[in-house]
């Protein structure tokens, strides 16, 4: 006579944990200026806005507002998610020129 598992037995696999984005404290910023720094360890991005309008200004001043940090593993999944943005944008919209 075979022997069938009994299901204390039997491996489920672990589910997987739905995902909730919690937007209740989030701010929202505008920026129209983005520069990247980096080390070995993090990636940060620093955000902010100029407001010259002038063309022929001497001098351009940035008034940087935000800066987030991250480790360089999530730095390339948000450079793969805003790939993927992009291409769609420009799917959409058109190709963008810089």
């Amino acid at each position: 006579m075979s022997e069938q598992p009994s299901v204390q037995n039997i491996q489920q696999p672990p589910e997987t944990p739905s995902l909730v984005w919690d937007d209740s404290a989030m701010q929202t910023h505008y920026a129209n200026v983005c520069n990247v720094m980096g080390t070995r360890e993090e990636m940060a991005l620093l955000f902010g806005a100029h407001q010259t309008w002038q063309q022929d200004a001497k001098e351009v001043r940035v008034a940087l507002s935000n800066r987030i940090v991250m480790n360089p593993y999530a730095a390339k999944r948000l450079h793969a998610l805003l790939e993927i943005a992009l291409k769609e944008y420009e799917t959409r919209y058109g190709e963008l020129k810089l």
